[in-house]
């Protein structure tokens, strides 16, 4: 049994190594970019909404609620990152459903990618809106002495970002596997309906989280900064 994606190798070739979690999640995007060309590639403003685009619209729609309502107060500087992120683990998660699938967020390496931009856009957001001192007079806080403290704080956000991720793909793989082989005609459709549900939370979860990091530390930087 293959515990991650990152087990199924494809094509070797020199130093390159194409295998499931490359193939998977390269699939993702390419059905995310061509989805979004096709809705939107004859949307004009005096044209009539087509059932594609309002789909499009509700969802961008219930994203920037979900944003505003986690305190970042302008939410369409947010939703090309969080909107992204909550777009790519769904359809990943989701995707179980194809026979021969493995979602590319069961692997680390997936996950860890995911998570890094999570943490690399909590100071780029901040700083561009408080300004640099102000964001790293918050590591500062609430003396001197917390910044190493601070400092790792932020690691560890982003390392249980990675690992919840991948910790909940993998077990939903593994004990589908395990049922699989137990009951192999019953229990399949069962564990495909827990896949969704549980992807479906997983991509909403990472993505909170993600909104939630970037308020947390513009707030702790100045609280009455208005985002």
């Amino acid at each position: 049994m293959n515990i991650t994606p990152d087990q199924i190798v494809y094509l070797r070739y020199g130093p390159f190594t194409l295998n499931a979690t490359i193939l998977m999640t390269w699939l993702v995007m390419a059905v995310l970019v061509l989805a979004s060309w096709l809705i939107t590639r004859n949307m004009k403003p005096d044209a009539p909404v087509t059932g594609k685009q309002g789909m499009l619209e509700m969802v961008v729609l219930m994203i920037n609620g979900q944003i505003e309502e986690l305190g970042l107060k302008k939410p369409a500087h947010y939703i090309s990152l969080i909107g992204t992120l909550f777009l790519f683990i769904l359809i990943s998660n989701l995707s179980v459903v194809f026979p021969g699938y493995r979602p590319p967020t069961g692997s680390l390496s997936t996950t860890a990618a995911l998570a890094i931009c999570v943490f690399l856009a909590v100071p780029v957001y901040n700083i561009a809106s408080i300004g640099l001192k102000k964001y790293l007079k918050s590591y500062a806080k609430p003396n001197p002495v917390m910044i190493p403290f601070n400092i790792i704080g932020e690691v560890s956000r982003t390392l249980s970002l990675s690992f919840r991720l991948f910790g909940n793909i993998m077990s939903g793989e593994m004990i589908a596997s395990i049922l699989l082989t137990l009951t192999p005609f019953f229990f399949p459709v069962v564990m495909n309906l827990f896949g969704i549900l549980t992807g479906t939370i997983q991509a909403y979860i990472f993505a909170v989280l993600a909104a939630v990091y970037i308020a947390a530390a513009g707030t702790s930087s100045s609280n009455n900064q208005d985002f």
